[in-house]
C-alpha cells in the first residue's frame, strides 16, 4: 500500500475528501494527489497531513495491516470524530452509544 492509499483510507475513516485534508494541513487542495505516483511527501508535509488525520506519521509510511482494526478512542472525548462506514456518527446516536455501554439507565 502506497502513502497516497493510506492518506486515503485515513481520509475516508474520518469522513474526510482528501481536498478537506489538504486544506486543513494548510497545503493546496490537490497537493495530495499528486503523492498517487507512489513519491512521499516530505516529512513536514506528512506531519501536516498526520494531524489532521490524527496518525503517526509513521502509519502513513509503513505497512499497518496489523493495526487496521485496533486504533482506540475514549468515548467521552468530545474532540474525537466517531465514524461508521467512514460516516461520522451524529451526535444523537453516539449519546445512546455512551449510555449502552454505561449501562446507563438515564
Amino acid at each position: 500500500m502506497t502513502t497516497f492509499e493510506r492518506i486515503k483510507k485515513y481520509a475516508k475513516l474520518r469522513g474526510l475528501s482528501l481536498q478537506k485534508v489538504a486544506l486543513a494541513a494548510g497545503l493546496s487542495k490537490n497537493m495530495i494527489y499528486q503523492y498517487k505516483d507512489g513519491t512521499n511527501p516530505s516529512m513536514k508535509t506528512l506531519n501536516k497531513i498526520a494531524d489532521v488525520l490524527h496518525v503517526e506519521p509513521n502509519d502513513l509510511l509503513s505497512d499497518t495491516t496489523n493495526k487496521e482494526n485496533t486504533a482506540q478512542a475514549d468515548l467521552d472525548d468530545d474532540d474525537t470524530i466517531f465514524t461508521f462506514q467512514g460516516k461520522p456518527i451524529p451526535p444523537e446516536d453516539l449519546k445512546i452509544i455512551r449510555r449502552l455501554l454505561k449501562n446507563d439507565d438515564e
